[in-house]
């Protein structure tokens, strides 16, 4: 068995080699650059895990598990467009650096890319392997639309939100570990399975990430802590304050979500204080580990060895305490 750090050289040195084309430069050079900024990369070694739970030869899937990478970029890069954000890890973003028009073109390109490598094994993959990636690809659409419709709504539901980062979130990461395991010629149920885990997973994963910008530590997160505050992000922990404030402190929270002209540092240690006096941090730690458990469960379901199972579970452990 390989472990996540092996997996993950593996996949970093295959992009560092993949040319995307050569002409024209301008389609060319944004994708190469979006690629080079690097990342978790929790998809593609998920990928890669799923398949070494069946086999050794890891080393031939990597063109599945770049593709899932590169479609999940893509994804951030449209993101960046839509969001009208400068900065994406640290470093220009596609359409501040280029222009907006780029982001698009390049955009597709990249999407382009992404579904030519993973067909690129035996023919008598693809159509599963393609019907898993199609169907992720289709949802995170429609979880994105989605969020963006929450951005000029205050009603939204608990389950309307856990709904939104199951498809923006969640089911590329299914879609990851079912596609590891079809190309394995895992059986029907552990492929299954494997997708189930993956669902699970990425929704605490989302939770842990909402949680995170607002009580992580900057100088581990990795960025500022309240962004998502200030931009009025509708997170589980802002639904859950809207949802179970008195009207005193609904009147307080609509008057910083209404505002125009307000110092940021205040608007977050306000924010924060009325998130702490609803509690609203122990009840989303409590839906992460509710999530967490059912990924076990899950996971426990796949018909391998236990002890091949256990980096897959040492990867969950690890993404659900992380400060990153």
């Amino acid at each position: 068995m390989f472990t996540d750090s092996q997996l993950l050289e593996k996949v970093n040195i295959f992009i560092s080699h993949l040319t995307y084309g050569k002409q024209p430069i301008g389609l060319y050079d944004p994708i190469q650059y979006v690629m080079s900024l690097g990342g978790k990369r929790i998809r593609p070694v998920l990928l890669m895990m799923a398949y070494n739970l069946y086999r050794d030869d890891v080393d031939c899937i990597l063109a599945q598990a770049a593709g899932i990478e590169i479609y999940h970029n893509f994804t951030l890069l449209h993101d960046d467009l839509m969001d009208n954000a400068d900065l994406r890890r640290g470093k220009p973003t596609v359409h501040s650096k280029w222009s907006e028009n780029t982001a698009i073109l390049s955009g597709d390109a990249m999407m382009l890319v992404a579904y030519r490598l993973m067909t690129d094994k035996g023919r008598r993959y693809v159509p599963s392997v393609m019907s898993a990636f199609s169907q992720a690809a289709l949802e995170v659409c429609e979880g994105q639309q989605y969020d963006m419709d929450f951005e000029t709504r205050m009603n939204v539901s608990e389950y309307e939100y856990l709904e939104m980062i199951r498809l923006k979130t969640s089911v590329l990461l299914a879609a990851s570990l079912k596609i590891g395991a079809l190309l394995a010629d895992a059986p029907t149920h552990d492929a299954n399975s494997l997708y189930d885990f993956g669902v699970n997973l990425g929704m605490a994963f989302q939770l842990r990430d909402d949680l995170l910008d607002v009580y992580g530590d900057s100088k581990v997160f990795g960025k500022k802590i309240g962004g998502d505050i200030l931009c009025n992000k509708k997170t589980y922990l802002l639904i859950q304050a809207l949802h179970n404030s008195d009207p005193a402190q609904l009147k307080e929270l609509m008057n910083w979500i209404n505002a125009k002209d307000f110092n940021p540092q205040e608007k977050i240690k306000a924010v924060t204080a009325l998130y702490d006096a609803l509690d609203v941090r122990s009840s989303c730690e409590e839906r992460i580990s509710h999530y967490s458990q059912l990924a076990e469960v899950n996971l426990d379901m796949v018909k391998v060895p236990k002890e091949k199972k256990q980096p897959l579970l040492d990867e969950m452990n690890k993404l659900m305490f992380r400060e990153v």
